[in-house]
């Protein structure tokens, strides 16, 4: 389903430079910036019942965005992640220590992404098929997990104000929760969370073991929520100060947060960069 918000020129190679992919569980979509200025977004239907580098053969042969031409292209991808501190991580290692920690990802190509403002990398996978589908396509791909646009963006809002902050961002039917002291993080994992009980379980687990304080400091939450934002009103139960982060407050309603169906770390993506 391709969104947009007003009608625009076609696209060029000459004005399209800069090609985006998030690659989900169940999702595909694709962005750029069109020739008036304005980012296009569109998702792809995705088959059940074949495999996610065969979903994105057949839409490099259907849809018009992806056979353009592009100076860069960036591939967001959905998929376990492993944070090793800075001074900790070792290249020649990564493979071990992610096929160590996540056992049944045998077929994943490991790599790794550097969060240099919060003294840590992150090391993930992405299915060895679905890489050589896109690097035979484009050559020069620069791979990234989904979720490190919001790590990087609500890190630097951690320092706004003196209340501790424990941050939820939901997508793809689960839900990452991370925090943060100074320049690193202070815990970070992700959690299945289907519900808002589910959700609420991890969620106060997280709030425990960080040590923060219920009626002091700050429970913050974006993204796709589950069951239609009943899990604030069950939050604020046990934690006085919950917050929901909504993108077009945040981003003064630019354009790229109207866009139906676009998640938060892809606007993320484009108001705040990787």
């Amino acid at each position: 389903m391709a969104t947009d918000l007003q009608p625009h020129p076609t696209p060029t190679a000459a004005t399209l430079r800069r090609l985006i992919l998030r690659i989900g569980r169940q999702t595909l979509a694709f962005s750029t910036v069109g020739n008036d200025g304005k980012v296009r977004y569109e998702q792809h239907p995705v088959k059940s019942g074949i495999s996610m580098a065969a979903n994105l053969r057949e839409a490099l042969n259907s849809a018009p965005m992806l056979g353009d031409s592009y100076n860069r292209v960036t591939v967001m991808v959905d998929t376990p992640v492993l944070m090793v501190p800075t001074d900790l991580f070792r290249d020649s290692e990564q493979d071990e220590l992610y096929h160590h920690a996540y056992t049944h990802l045998e077929q994943q190509a490991v790599m790794h992404f550097v969060l240099a403002d919060m003294n840590a990398v992150a090391v993930f996978g992405i299915h060895k098929d679905l890489r050589t589908v896109l690097v035979d396509r484009y050559g020069d791909v620069r791979f990234m997990p989904v979720a490190a646009p919001v790590w990087r963006h609500l890190h630097q809002r951690s320092f706004t104000g003196t209340r501790q902050k424990l941050y939820a961002y939901f997508h793809d039917q689960h839900m990452e929760v991370f925090s943060f002291i100074q320049n690193r993080f202070r815990f970070c994992n992700t959690f299945e969370a289907q519900n808002a009980d589910d959700a609420l379980y991890y969620l106060l687990a997280a709030w425990k073991q960080t040590g923060l304080a219920a009626d002091q400091d700050e429970l913050h939450l974006a993204g796709q929520m589950p069951d239609d934002g009943e899990l604030t009103e069950k939050a604020r139960q046990f934690i006085k100060r919950v917050y929901n982060i909504l993108p077009s407050g945040e981003f003064n309603r630019a354009q790229v947060t109207q866009i139906e169906g676009m998640p938060y770390d892809l606007i993320t993506y484009y108001m705040k960069g990787r």
